[in-house]
This record gives structure tokens, C-alpha cells and sequence, in this order.
């Protein structure tokens, strides 16, 4: 389904990317005073800004009551502390790994989500390949966007472990991305199963 913004795009109307861009475009749908916009294209962009409103109001109801819940329950407060995991995955890890017992090690989740590389031999030497993606595809994805989002902000010179800086030193963006989701997954594994929250490495360095 085309959103908003590219439909307004069309009659001349540019905006950024993000809710927040969107909320300026619905504000000039409603000011019937602006005359860029034709008078039926107004009434049916009308309806689909309503909607947008209404999700988004969902959005937010949901998004307390998943802060509420992981708020309350003290497992999922210690998971929060690692970088890069938020209230959502927070939850989601509670509500998916029953027995994290069950998973020897961390490298055992992360296979188990499907987030280690497959192992080739060639010339007696062992390379890493893609991802299997053949476990949690919901807790790989949220794990992947959280990864994401910590190399985003080594972007824009937030202070970071050397490790991840030394990654993407040496790995393309994405490529870095689920490594570093990898290392999350297996965070989160030592968390859940010998307890305690997560502590800063001592040396960290700024891109």
C-alpha cells in the first residue's frame, strides 16, 4: 500500500522519512487554506492520515503495556541493560525461550535464532558463510534492528566498545550488524542463565 508521503510527493509535496515528517503532512492536509493540494486528492489523503493516526495510537497503548510488563517482571529489567535491547525484545526473548538451560551455550541460541554463520571447509581450512536463518525469524529480526541501531550510533561518535569498532573496521555495514546481533543473543544466553545484568566493557573508544 502507497503511503502518505508518496502521494504527496507526487503533487509536489516533499517530506523526510519518519512519523515525524508524516505528522507535518497531515497538518497540511487539514489546512484547507493551502492550495497545492487538489480538493479530492485532500479528502482521500484525509482518510488515510485518520488511519495513521488511529495505528498510531494503538501503537503507543501497546508500547506502554509491553514497557509495563517488562518493567515487572525482573528478568526481563536485567535483559534491558544490555546495549541494544530494548522493552520489545525484552519481552519477546521472556515470551520465546522457555528454558534457556535447554541452549548449552550462547553460540547455541544464536544458532538456535539463526544468527551463526554456516561453517564451510575448503583446502583443509574452515570459512564462515551466511546465516542459516533457519531459527527464530521474529527474535533474529528485533535482534538484527537492535544490533543496528548500536552502529548507528557509532556513526555519530557515541562512545563504544573497541571491539565494535574494530568490526566495522573490518566488516561491511550488514555484515557487522549480525555479528553484532550474534554477540547480543549470546549476552543475553549468559544473562538468562548465570544471572546478573550487563556491565560496560572498561575500554571503550570513539569513532
Amino acid at each position: 500500500m502507497r503511503s502518505v508521503d508518496t502521494h504527496m510527493a507526487e503533487l509536489g509535496i516533499i517530506a523526510a522519512a519518519g512519523m515525524t515528517s508524516i505528522a507535518k503532512l497531515i497538518l497540511i492536509l487539514r489546512d484547507v487554506e493551502d492550495a497545492r493540494l487538489p480538493v479530492a486528492a485532500r479528502a482521500a489523503l484525509l482518510q488515510m492520515a485518520e488511519q495513521i493516526e488511529m495505528l498510531t495510537v494503538r501503537i503507543e497503548k501497546l508500547d506502554s503495556k509491553i514497557v509495563a510488563t517488562v518493567k515487572a517482571d525482573e528478568i526481563a529489567r536485567r535483559l534491558t541493560s544490555i546495549p541494544g535491547v530494548g522493552p520489545i525484545i525484552a519481552a519477546t526473548v521472556r515470551a520465546t525461550i522457555q528454558d534457556p538451560a535447554a541452549f548449552k551455550t550462547g553460540r547455541d541460541l544464536a544458532a538456535w535464532i539463526g544468527i551463526t554463520p554456516r561453517a564451510h571447509s575448503s583446502g583443509g581450512k574452515e570459512r564462515l558463510g551466511r546465516i542459516s536463518k533457519q531459527g527464530n525469524k521474529q527474535l533474529r529480526t528485533l535482534l538484527i534492528v537492535g544490533a543496528t541501531s548500536i552502529l548507528k550510533q557509532a556513526r555519530r561518535g557515541v562512545k563504544l566498545s573497541s571491539w565494535i569498532v574494530s568490526l566495522m573496521a573490518r566488516r561491511p555495514y550488514k555484515v557487522a550488524a549480525v555479528a553484532l546481533a550474534n554477540k547480543i543473543a549470546r549476552t543475553i544466553w549468559a544473562l538468562l542463565v548465570k544471572g546478573g545484568t550487563y556491565r560496560t566493557p572498561a575500554t571503550m573508544t570513539r569513532t
